[in-house]
């Protein structure tokens, strides 16, 4: 049987990159997908993509009017909700003395409120429908440690994986049949790079630097996060609750060597 046969499953960000990879993942292991985005053209390409039991919504994750309408519309069409998957986010570059005001406060919004909107509405409506499953929340390395160039966005990312904790937590000890779960993947070569790389003036340049920095030696593809995403929205991660699954390609294991052979 297919991982998520029977599950529906609510996607963000689901328009471009770990997200639309997410949600073609998830139909081909059975679930029906609600492709959410703020590009309603987008979501609608990936609905096409899937085929059958997916559904497009037009959602800015840092409007709860939106997610409310966006959860009505979700259970309307499929009954219940069992999977919530808060994929869509920003990145800003700028230092703690660089960092300009609107970029901290955008990059607060989507990546930080639009994930806790998530999880209050992921949680009340998986509640209301009679759904089980998971909360997955994308956060990053930058959750996990700092990087000096991007404080605004670890700082945000950090928040997720704290919230991640504060949900998994409040659902276990009113015995909800919801985890909640943060997955931190390393660099992913999806279409939030484009700026950097246009600046670079070269793509393949920009992924060769980012590959030396991480052991395995490549950067990660959206494909590389969503079977990590499929794994803690499963069953075979029903004991995987306020955990933080990190996808990086030993990146955080530890620094380089200085030792030689």
């Amino acid at each position: 049987m297919a991982r998520l046969e029977g599950k529906t499953a609510f996607i963000t960000g689901a328009a471009s990159g770990i997200g639309r990879a997410t949600a073609v993942l998830f139909a081909n292991e059975g679930a029906r997908v609600v492709a959410a985005d703020i590009s309603a053209a987008g979501a609608e390409r990936t609905v096409e993509q899937i085929g059958a039991n997916a559904l497009a919504v037009a959602l800015d994750v840092a409007s709860e009017p939106q997610w409310e309408q966006a959860m009505l519309r979700a259970t309307h069409q499929f009954g219940k909700l069992d999977i919530v998957c808060n994929i869509a986010g920003i990145g800003r570059g700028g230092s703690i003395e660089d960092v300009e005001l609107a970029d901290w406060n955008a990059m607060l919004a989507v990546n930080l409120t639009g994930t806790m909107l998530g999880c209050k509405h992921g949680v009340r409506t998986i509640k209301r429908t009679g759904g089980s499953g998971a909360i997955v929340n994308v956060s990053s390395v930058g959750g996990l440690v700092g990087i000096a160039d991007i404080a605004g966005y670890c700082a945000s990312k950090g928040g997720v994986t704290i919230l991640s904790k504060s949900v998994a937590l409040h659902c276990a000890q009113r015995g909800y049949p919801i985890r909640c779960v943060s997955v931190h993947p390393t660099y992913v070569d999806t279409e939030m790079l484009d700026p950097v790389a246009a600046a670079l003036g070269s793509r393949s340049e920009l992924l060769a630097r980012m590959a030396r920095q991480v052991p395995t030696g490549r950067v990660a593809t959206p494909n590389d996060i969503a079977r990590t995403i499929l794994f803690a929205a499963s069953d075979d991660a029903a004991m995987v609750n306020g955990s933080s699954l990190i996808a990086d390609g030993a990146q955080l294991a530890g620094p380089p060597s200085t030792h030689f052979e």
